[in-house]
């Protein structure tokens, strides 16, 4: 089983999500996040103030698979929906995830997801 977390433009959200349907993968969680990279946050101008805005507001999408073929068309997806070409696209994480349990069924590993 793998887990994909992917740190997004929350603009890009309605359009990794459609990529993501087409390509069998329905299940996810969405969280609201902040952060920075490469580009260190930006300035904006407010009533003729400048402020540094440090922390840029992302989404965060996790997604737990049963395969490394299913992880490997969520990525695709991702990238693809994703992608605007400008700094600040995002990341992609891929890891392993050993143990899965269904809280209300007491399901377990791929039966639970």
């Amino acid at each position: 089983m793998k887990k994909i977390e992917a740190v997004i433009k929350a603009f890009r959200l309605e359009d990794v999500k459609e990529a993501l349907v087409a390509a069998g993968i329905e299940g996810m969680t969405i969280s609201e996040v902040k952060g920075y990279g490469k580009q260190q946050g930006h300035s904006e101008l407010y009533r003729g103030a400048e402020y540094v805005i440090e922390f840029i507001p992302k989404i965060k999408i996790e997604i737990v698979v049963s395969s490394q073929e299913y992880a490997d068309l969520a990525v695709k997806a991702i990238s693809e929906a994703g992608r605007t070409g400008k700094i600040g696209d995002g990341k992609i994480f891929v890891s392993t995830i050993d143990h899965v349990l269904r809280i209300r069924t007491g399901e377990e590993d791929t039966d639970a997801l």
